[in-house]
């Protein structure tokens, strides 16, 4: 099986379960002998935050010089972005050796009744490659909510950590925050401490709470006081720790702060734990981070931005980011989004931000038509033109957009496909 065959027979699998649950999943595990038993983990709910958290953890800890692993998800333009471990994606032959491997005991489950999800079957093949590859620690984005999900088989993480909570996946994870709460909380296991989000909505976090009292979990809420901003720039955000220590966080945004607040929370927990984390570390950690369209520059002159905020919280966040560190001008945008997603509230949180907007649908079949969107923007009094492609709609913004800037989002489905494509028509492939 090439590497190819096996990306496309992982996508041919269905996105999700007929019934939530974990018993699947064991099922799986089991047949692959039980890769995940034994692996020192930091696991990582939340609704949006996730996985810059998870990188820039992944990062402190691989400047430590702990072997370390990395599992987020999606990816944005390639399969293994999503298996990472020392910071290297995981080799197309490795890749398509375990899903050859999964997709076997996949097989073996459906006839007995088990009918798994690519998810899954993905998380699978990163318990096993992390085993493979002897990492000492690793970390683990969950894919969607906590309870039920995939990544939620290990008996006993190091640290448990809930990054933001809004509403999002709303059909599936409940339409309140105490519901969506919930859901995360549940990769809370009794005796490993969870580290919190600092600007949690009070309900959310009383339902966390509420859990950690159920299971004996210590529940730490990440102080904002740990860190202090001194200025920021295209390039990144200079930092102070309470003890003075300079860090530089090429992350922008004030919500990327609050990540931060917490991944240093977590640093503290593990240094008590006996893990080896010099402030040294911690510096060229935060310094070498990278985590792709996530106010990520791709070019300075002219200022182009890629971003995948795809919900309400995201979007805002993303706005107030850019009129606080990039301009006061409002910029020329491209937007592409998903049709299951609060687009309404998502457009509306961006206002202030966009002079016109060009709309095209990314390459999914959730993707709402670029009509559609453009329809949405032209409510907010926006002018937006729909586009054929992806690649129209960032020619002509680009074209428009020289002595303003460019703003690149609404979906990582869009950022994925946006990423190259900036990439070659400003030279830089």
């Amino acid at each position: 099986m090439t590497y190819e065959e096996a990306v496309a027979a992982l996508d041919a699998v269905p996105s999700f379960p007929g019934k939530p649950g974990l018993e699947r999943m064991k099922r799986l595990l089991e047949r692959l002998g039980n890769p995940e038993k034994g692996l020192r983990a930091v696991h990582v709910a939340g609704t949006n935050g996730k996985g810059s958290t998870c990188a820039l953890l992944a990062s402190i800890l691989g400047a430590a010089g702990y072997r370390t692993g990395l599992y987020t998800s999606p990816h944005l333009t390639d399969f293994s972005e999503r298996i990472r471990v020392d910071g290297e994606e995981i080799p197309h032959e490795a890749a398509a050796r375990l899903a050859q491997r999964v997709l076997a005991a996949a097989d073996a489950c459906r006839e007995e009744g088990v009918f798994l999800t690519e998810f899954e079957l993905i998380t699978a093949m990163a318990f096993l490659w992390f085993r493979e590859q002897e990492c000492e620690i690793c970390v683990l984005e969950t894919g969607l909510g906590g309870r039920c999900d995939a990544t939620n088989v290990l008996d006993r993480p190091e640290l448990t950590v809930i990054t933001s909570i809004s509403l999002d996946h709303t059909k599936l994870l409940g339409d309140t925050v105490e519901q969506i709460a919930f859901e995360k909380s549940g990769i809370l296991k009794p005796g490993v401490l969870c580290v919190c989000y600092p600007d949690l909505p009070r309900a959310a976090l009383g339902v966390i709470r509420m859990t950690a009292d159920v299971q004996k979990s210590p529940l730490r809420v990440a102080p904002l006081h740990a860190l202090t901003y001194v200025d920021a720039s295209l390039r990144g955000a200079r930092l102070l720790t309470e003890t003075s220590l300079p860090l530089t966080l090429p992350l922008l945004g004030e919500h990327q702060l609050k990540n931060a607040a917490v991944v240093l929370a977590c640093v503290k927990e593990l240094r008590a734990k006996g893990w080896s984390v010099s402030d040294a570390a911690l510096q060229k950690g935060f310094a070498s981070v990278r985590f792709p369209a996530r106010m990520e520059v791709i070019s300075e002159s002219p200022v182009v931005l890629l971003d995948g905020a795809h919900n309400p919280e995201g979007t805002a966040a993303l706005a107030k980011a850019v009129k606080k560190f990039v301009t006061k001008k409002r910029m020329i945008g491209v937007c592409g989004m998903m049709a299951d997603k609060n687009v309404r509230e998502a457009v509306r949180r961006l206002d202030g931000v966009m002079e016109k907007v060009y709309t095209a649908a990314p390459d999914s079949p959730r993707a709402l038509s670029a009509a559609d969107l453009a329809a949405e923007w032209e409510k907010r009094r926006i002018p937006a033109e729909p586009c054929a492609s992806v690649e129209e709609a960032l020619q002509k913004a680009l074209a428009a957009g020289s002595g303003r800037g460019v703003l690149v989002c609404g979906s990582l489905y869009l950022a994925g496909e946006a990423r190259p494509l900036l990439k070659k028509l400003l030279n830089q492939a």
